[in-house]
């Protein structure tokens, strides 16, 4: 299998969440599928379903996680050398050169990426039109509602 890009700060969340579910959610789950089997015939228990239903959900997500886990590829941008050109992992600046208007992204791993954030996955259109170039480029990237020219006014390794 392919590896994945991930930031540290993105395989830091991974593992918090891998920790809180298998040591907080799957034994209040199987807490809750215990009392509820009490409660006598599971057919007709609302409650036992619903707990099940939720134990199949956090073990889908910690095989989804451990999965993830075993296959990223951990980035640490903050130790590599300040080159101006844009990498994974790196904080871009651009200048739309049509509006005026400053925009402020860091590159990341697709389960990282949050727009509203400032955050955009590495396999995004502007991400990719920006992977390579250096501070001072322009760059002509492809949105659904047309092209659009930046300028890449900065680029941080943070």
């Amino acid at each position: 299998m392919n590896k994945v890009p991930m930031t540290v700060h993105g395989e830091q969340s991974l593992r918090e969440e891998l920790n809180h579910l298998k040591g907080e959610e799957r034994p209040r789950v199987i807490a809750a599928i215990a009392e509820a089997r009490e409660h006598g015939d599971l057919k007709e228990n609302a409650e036992y379903h619903a707990a099940r239903e939720q134990q199949g959900f956090i073990e889908g997500r910690i095989q989804e996680i451990e999965g993830k886990l075993s296959n990223a590829q951990v980035i640490d941008v903050a130790k590599m050398p300040r080159t101006g050109k844009v990498i994974f992992g790196v904080t871009v600046d651009l200048l739309n050169l049509e509006t005026d208007e400053e925009v402020r992204y860091r590159i990341v791993g697709e389960d990282e990426a949050n727009i509203k954030a400032g955050k955009i996955s590495v396999t995004s259109p502007i991400a990719r039109a920006l992977i390579g170039k250096s501070e001072g480029d322009v760059v002509n990237v492809r949105t659904p509602g047309g092209d659009v020219e930046y300028e890449i006014s900065g680029v941080e390794h943070i």
